[in-house]
């Protein structure tokens, strides 16, 4: 048996909307280009390779087949080619002539003078008729043509897979309009690496603190098998956040004292091998969403970001890669985008 049900609504006052795994957010470059983003922020710590990140060429791809050529090359969706390390740039251009010259295709790659930023490819995609483009190779999708003025409901339809699989998800979609769809439109897949989905307006992404607090405050959490002895040792308390029963620490310490705590958590775990998760949680936007989120019976949360409201959702089937598709009128008109999770839907 088949449920909806309404996890919230966004607003997208830019017209343009991108679909991205919200735990990678703090990768997102807005209006700055890639090259600013710290390589450590990757996990990349080897300078070798810290520098083939920073150095990455972006290329657009030109001639009568570039679109052919793009889609039987495989690599990336789009007009654009992004994020190719810089000491594998040279190969990369070879083996796209290659690819050309096998096949008879006009087209070549002309490297782009500067790192095109990531709000600039979602705008861009947007304005392209929607689609996938890679963040440091993570999928994200974007569409334009989003109403402006109102907010949108976001449904989810949870369905028995069976199979030991249980109630899940089978789709997550931001309805934009009435009636049925007279067609409908891939635009690529999103990846999801931290089991969940973030909604938002391409120019509120801009203003997303994702690792640094607001308000300068943090919390610390902790939880497991060794939880109760960590909080007699520490004299920590329940945590006493919604949705989070049996989880001890601390909310809203100035940052150095929680930074403190953190790691003497995690000291302590570490020196006596006891089985425990430590969570060190700044006030960031981030941690605001996933506030909502832990506390929500269907795992969604929004929040307001300038002028816009986000919405981000686990996708309750962990991490993959999923479709995103657009349901269009009969005019053309964008009736609703959907993020597909099974095949049932």
């Amino acid at each position: 048996m088949e449920e909806t049900f309404e996890l919230g609504t966004i607003s997208c006052p830019s017209g343009t909307l991108v679909l991205i795994d919200g735990g990678h957010l703090g990768l997102w470059s807005g209006d700055r280009s890639p090259a600013d983003i710290d390589p450590a922020s990757l996990g990349i710590e080897d300078a070798a390779m810290a520098a083939d990140v920073t150095g990455a060429v972006d290329f657009v791809v030109t001639g009568q087949d570039a679109s052919e050529a793009v889609r039987t090359f495989g690599r990336q969706p789009g007009s654009r080619i992004h994020d190719v390390p810089a000491s594998k740039a040279t190969e990369f251009e070879a083996t796209f002539a290659g690819h050309c010259r096998s096949v008879g295709f006009d087209a070549r790659l002309e490297a782009l003078p500067n790192r095109e930023a990531h709000a600039h490819r979602a705008r861009r995609t947007g304005e392209e008729g929607g689609g996938s483009f890679g963040m440091f190779g993570v999928p994200v999708v974007a569409v334009g043509g989003v109403p402006r003025r109102r907010h949108l409901p976001v449904l989810a339809t949870r369905v028995d897979h069976g199979d030991g699989v249980g109630e899940r998800w089978s789709e997550i979609s931001i309805r934009m309009g009435e009636g049925r769809a007279a067609s409908s439109i891939s635009l690529g897949d999103i990846g999801v690496d931290w089991a969940r989905v973030l909604f938002g307006d391409v120019d509120a992404l801009n203003n997303w603190q994702h690792d640094e607090p607001v308000d300068g405050l943090a919390d610390v959490a902790f939880w497991g098998a060794a939880a109760d002895e960590a909080a007699a040792t520490f004299a920590a308390p329940q945590l006493g956040e919604p949705g989070e029963d049996g989880v001890r620490g601390w909310t809203g310490l100035p940052l150095s004292e929680a930074i403190d705590r953190s790691r003497a958590l995690s000291r302590w775990k570490d020196e006596t091998g006891r089985r425990m998760a430590v969570d060190f949680r700044p006030h960031s936007h981030h941690w605001q969403i996933m506030r909502e989120v832990r506390a929500s019976p269907v795992e969604a949360g929004s929040m307001d970001l300038g002028d816009a409201r986000v919405l981000c959702a686990m996708t309750s089937w962990g991490d993959g890669y999923f479709p995103v598709i657009a349901d269009l009128d009969s005019s053309g008109d964008l009736l609703a985008v959907r993020v597909r999770f099974s095949h049932d839907s």
